[in-house]
């Protein structure tokens, strides 16, 4: 654990370096006199540069059936301390904790890759998602422009794209998003847990505010680029409340569909979020752990396909049908109701 005792990391959503399960060797915080300074104090970010051999990702789950992704970045700086792919970076050799925040990996050759892949005659066109692992509008995205990039290589093979974010970032790339609507190749779904900026901060610190995302929402919908909500994740006892107040904001923002995870605490994550919610929330820590644990039968992580993401238990329930009332009160009229 790289930490000092009274320390807390501004602008960084875990607080500790986890151990990687994959590592021999770990740093440990029982002799810090022999620990370098930089090494407990330095929480800068530090991008790594590679160029993979492919960037498409045929997901293979029940639960997502028939489905690509391509993720121009591993790790990510908005520091969501929920995040289940904080996982992936072990393979990577770093902790899936602060590593994960502050190590992103740049795939630089991403757009090259794609349209590698698309000139290929043997590959049939199908929607490939956008962030199905990290977001690829996290800030470096503004310097790096790998993402605007991919979009242009859809746009000039008319390749059908998903998209999911919380960052307003998006709409710097109206232009491209337009062109592609206009023949129906695009589809954005904007990530939003709730509406009070005070645990945003905590709980997603280097992510556009809600209101901002709001506004996505409405520059998207006015310029007739099909967007959707997405509440996730919904964390028992400190986000449910709010799925109401997100669905009507979103419903007037112009989002026609809605959608929903319930948070999940695999691997690593469940010690990073534990110590997190201790350290922010420490008179209902016990409470909102007990909470998730109850929409998960007693553990906090559920990795069986068709429960994993919605849970289950009169917890799971509730939420559930909180949800489905919340989009046909304030989505009624809109055009895709079929989410759940």
């Amino acid at each position: 654990m790289l930490e000092t005792k009274d320390s807390y990391f501004k602008g960084r959503g875990s607080q500790i370096n986890t151990h990687n399960k994959f590592a021999r060797y770990q740093y440990v915080q029982e002799f810090m006199e022999v620990l370098d300074e930089e090494l407990l104090e330095n929480h800068k970010t530090e991008i790594i540069y590679t160029h993979p051999k492919t960037i498409i990702n045929k997901v293979e789950s029940p639960d997502i059936p028939g489905m690509y992704s391509m993720n121009p970045y591993q790790g990510c700086e908005h520091g969501c301390i929920y995040c289940y792919a904080r996982n992936t970076h072990e393979y990577w050799g770093y902790s899936a904790g602060l590593d994960f925040e502050q190590k992103i990996i740049v795939k630089q050759n991403a757009a090259e890759l794609l349209e590698k892949h698309f000139s290929n005659k043997n590959w049939k066109p199908s929607a490939i998602m956008l962030s199905g692992n990290t977001d690829c509008y996290q800030p470096l995205e503004r310097e790096l422009e790998i993402t605007r990039r991919i979009l242009q290589t859809c746009l000039k093979y008319k390749h059908p794209v998903s998209i999911i974010t919380k960052n307003a970032l998006i709409l710097r790339d109206l232009d491209l998003l337009i062109e592609l609507a206009k023949y129906n190749l695009v589809h954005v779904m904007v990530s939003i847990t709730g509406t009070d900026e005070s645990i945003r901060q905590k709980l997603e610190p280097r992510t556009a505010t809600y209101k901002n995302r709001f506004k996505v929402l409405e520059g998207l919908s006015k310029n007739n680029i099909p967007c959707g909500v997405m509440i996730a994740p919904i964390i028992p006892g400190l986000t449910n409340h709010e799925i109401p107040n997100v669905m009507e904001l979103a419903a007037k923002a112009g989002a026609t569909s809605a959608g929903f995870t319930m948070v999940r605490l695999n691997g690593a994550v469940g010690p990073i979020f534990k110590d997190w919610l201790v350290k922010n929330f420490p008179d209902r820590a016990d409470k909102v752990w007990n909470q998730i644990s109850d929409a998960h039968g007693g553990a906090v992580n559920d990795s069986r396909a068709g429960v994993r993401m919605r849970g289950e238990g009169p917890m799971a329930e509730s939420i559930r049908q909180l949800f489905s009332l919340s989009r046909l009160r304030f989505m009624k009229q809109k055009v895709n109701l079929n989410l759940t």
